[in-house]
């Protein structure tokens, strides 16, 4: 039987999410949403509710494969025919790094998506909201959030951890597997790896793999790709950055450009940190208390995370979904191109490649690589080193805050 502060948790998130998605509706239907605001609304209804729907399939899919790493494939290949032909791939070889790999991508670049589809125009009105409802819900992206965090992602990663054979037994989750695998293969994450060898060089840790030892036409496919991912993501940041000087993104009006510059890198290393948190947590639960370190904050990060039943560990997951997606609706704002009325595209580009641009898979790349990807590879080679970090005991208490609160309870009504 729930307790009543978890029922009373419930029953306040439940009505919170769907104040947030009624509105996050109206704003689309009255054409107050960036994108609606260019198309027709029926559209931008579309595009939102497909990227929610397909978040939700590459969140839990994530669950499922890694959690069927352990299953022979013939004890299902013929009740979840589907599932089989994810996973006798997925977990072959390598195949499993390069497909949470492409994964990552495409989770930042639905959140974009759905920010471009939701997010609010400046000045947005609805239904007589007064201005305090307004800047909460709709200037700080807050409905998005608890929107995209509750239904797009926590469910679904609850219920693909839970139900692994049944989750992906369909096509809708074999396209996406499919999808991420063809996003690895195209070269445009493999920059990460670059970050990979470096962190190994560093560590003294060799890069452990699955498969033989590359042959000479695939070593120099793999190493064309990390030099042309490099060359794209040096490009996004040049786009991102000339834009965010010139005041060409959708953020706030009236923020100076420096200032813009500063919130994109503080943004960027708090999801770093978080996503880095979250391999250094996962790490260290596998060591004994005395392999833990023996720093102040070390010791503290680690009573406080593994203490009682430890229900902190899965809290401050449930907490960090909600900070990483919430840094990541503001790097959205902050990097997607906007070029005003009369204005000049960036470097002079055709109309054509300025709607590119606008689309925010520039700031989806460099979200992926630089903030999410890259402080993973480091953390999973000096997890202690992490939790050493004051800053990661803080973290992990907003975390645990935001858990406890309740905020995300709608997600399990």
């Amino acid at each position: 039987m729930p307790s009543p502060a978890n029922i009373f948790k419930s029953i306040y998130a439940t009505c919170l999410l769907i104040f947030s998605i009624v509105s996050v509706m109206g704003l689309i239907a009255t054409r107050q949403s960036t994108l609606s605001n260019n198309v027709n609304p029926a559209t931008a209804f579309i595009v939102i509710w497909v990227a929610i729907i397909w978040l939700s399939m590459v969140e839990g899919g994530q669950g499922s494969l890694v959690g069927l790493q352990p299953i022979q494939f013939d004890l299902y290949e013929k009740s979840h025919p589907i599932t089989y032909l994810s996973t006798k791939i997925a977990l072959n070889g390598d195949n499993l790094d390069r497909y949470l790999l492409g994964r990552q991508f495409m989770v930042c670049l639905v959140v974009f998506i759905v920010n471009m589809s939701g997010g609010p125009i400046g000045g947005a009105e609805l239904w007589g909201y007064p201005d305090w409802v307004k800047n909460i819900f709709f200037t700080t992206g807050f409905a998005m959030i608890l929107f995209t965090c509750q239904v797009g992602q926590l469910a679904s990663q609850v219920n693909g951890s839970l139900n692994m054979l049944d989750y992906i037994n369909n096509y809708g989750c074999l396209f996406t597997f499919y999808t991420a695998m063809a996003l690895e293969f195209s070269g445009l994450l493999h920059s990460s790896y670059l970050v990979q060898y470096l962190v190994s060089a560093i560590s003294g840790k060799k890069i452990e793999s699955n498969e033989p030892p590359r042959t000479a036409l695939q070593g120099l496919w793999y190493w064309f790709r990390c030099l042309y991912s490099l060359a794209i993501l040096v490009f996004c940041f040049a786009v991102t950055l000339v834009a965010l000087f010139e005041g060409k993104t959708t953020m706030w009006k009236g923020v100076p450009a420096w200032l813009a510059m500063v919130i994109f890198f503080i943004l960027m290393s708090v999801v770093g940190m978080l996503e880095a948190m979250q391999i250094a947590f996962f790490a260290v639960a596998k060591f004994t208390p005395e392999e833990r370190g023996d720093s102040k904050f070390q010791k503290l990060t680690c009573q406080l995370l593994f203490k009682g039943d430890g229900k902190n560990l899965p809290g401050f997951m449930i907490g960090r979904q909600l900070m990483v997606v919430s840094c990541m609706f503001f790097i959205a704002r902050v990097t997607s191109v906007s070029i005003p009325e009369g204005g000049s595209n960036i470097f002079n580009v055709p109309d054509g490649v300025q709607e590119f641009f606008n689309t925010g898979l520039l700031g989806a790349l460099i979200t992926t690589i630089v903030a999410s990807i890259a402080w993973q590879l480091v953390a999973s080679a000096f997890p202690l080193a992490f939790l050493a970090n004051p800053i990661t005991y803080i973290f992990l208490r907003i975390c645990l805050l935001f858990e406890a609160s309740g905020i995300c309870h709608g997600a399990w009504v």
